[in-house]
């Protein structure tokens, strides 16, 4: 019997790697876990209690909150204590908060303990900022996934304006280097590829084959 893996795939926003996650998981029959989707989980539930920010209030609504994922076809539903929040979560109001959100040492604590549930009894894909480095240490196989900020915007851009989201382009580049910024320079957790990690910059990649890579490299773990 095949033994199932716990596959960490770290990498800056805009990467790709929920897409690439998701694809991957799908096709070894795994569940993908979307760890991003659980921040920005944390920071939707914030903007619900439409109160002033602070580290204390995030991280109560984060100890006491459960997320859930539902895959279905070709989408990986999200719920909040039995709500929805799918699309609620993609918005620009919490992509403007999220990294402030998961930047609380409370948010963290509780997100990384859902997670390590979630994935203790293997077979699972999870990607986010910190997977190989903090909550799957000993994931059996880390890959560090990025590409060019230049080329994270642009992917951005046209997935926006598929969406009917009218969005300037070099405004989402300014973005994506400031997320990067923030994401590597915060305290707690900070983006960073593990030193036992393959590094894989996807930026003249396309979907399928960095897909298909990340399945050859499970296959040979």
């Amino acid at each position: 019997m095949e033994k199932k893996l716990v596959v960490a795939i770290d990498g800056p926003a805009g990467a790709g790697k929920s897409t690439i996650a998701k694809l991957a998981a799908e096709e070894l029959g795994y569940i993908y876990i979307d760890t991003g989707a659980m921040y920005r989980s944390v920071a939707w539930k914030f903007l619900q209690e439409k109160q002033v920010f602070s580290p204390e209030l995030v991280g109560r609504l984060a100890a006491e909150m459960e997320i859930t994922f539902k895959p279905e076809a070709k989408l990986n539903r999200v719920f909040v204590d039995g709500t929805e929040v799918t699309e609620a979560i993609r918005t620009p109001e919490v992509t403007e908060i999220v990294s402030k959100v998961s930047a609380v040492g409370e948010v963290r604590e509780a997100m990384v303990a859902q997670q390590r549930r979630m994935g203790e009894a293997g077979g699972v894909v999870m990607d986010g900022r910190d997977i190989g480095t903090v909550v799957f240490p000993q994931a059996d196989l880390k890959i560090f996934l990025t590409a060019s900020a230049e080329e994270r915007a642009s992917r951005r851009h046209k997935e926006m304006l598929a969406k009917g989201m009218q969005v300037d382009l070099q405004q989402l580049q300014t973005d994506i280097e400031a997320r990067d910024k923030q994401d590597c320079e915060r305290e707690i957790a900070p983006l960073c590829c593990a030193e036992d990690a393959i590094y894989l910059d996807t930026s003249s990649m396309s979907i399928l084959e960095v897909t298909a890579k990340i399945l050859h490299l499970v296959r040979e773990h």
